[in-house]
């Protein structure tokens, strides 16, 4: 075996061994990482549900939803959802949910681009933890929860039993 096919050989086993097991654990920490940010969010909402009113009566512009449904709404939202994504239960939707819904909140709340929007976008001080969240996100829509989550216990599952299945 020449050295070149060895170092080929090599690399290529690194790379199928990085896809199996480092890839599956970075989607889990990142749907772990995003859920724990929404779901502390909501706890505070809930923990001060006339606050929360307060704040979607006043600061926050949540379109097309009268504010006192958009404070209830979005309390059991951050409570809910997080819960399914850190999981990894229906992990793209409910990813692409939390996606549109981070999007909603940060349109919403016009401190977080105190530069004006546009601005804000491309810079990194304006919303950086919403901007991390949503790349967080897009992964996960992208590449789905991973093998560890439930969605990929699941599968595996299912896959064991359709053969099995079949020979009936």
């Amino acid at each position: 075996m020449s050295l070149i096919q060895c170092v080929d050989s090599c690399c290529r086993r690194t790379a199928d061994w990085l896809g199996a097991w480092l890839g599956p654990t970075v989607l889990l920490l990142m749907r772990v990482w995003v859920a724990l940010a929404f779901w502390h969010a909501g706890v505070v909402k809930f923990e001060d549900p006339e606050g929360t009113r307060f704040l979607f009566n006043t600061m926050y512009r949540v379109p097309l939803l009268p504010p006192d449904v958009a404070a209830v709404l979005g309390t059991w939202i951050e409570l809910i959802v997080p819960w399914f994504v850190g999981l990894g239960l229906f992990g793209r939707p409910l990813a692409l949910f939390l996606f549109v819904y981070n999007i909603i909140a940060f349109v919403s709340y016009h401190a977080l681009w105190p530069h004006g929007f546009w601005t804000g976008l491309f810079n990194t001080s304006d919303f950086s933890d919403h901007k991390i969240w949503g790349l967080m996100l897009m992964t996960v829509i992208a590449w789905g929860p991973g093998r560890w989550s439930l969605d990929g216990l699941f599968g595996f599952v299912w896959r064991r039993r359709r053969p099995a299945a079949r020979k009936a």
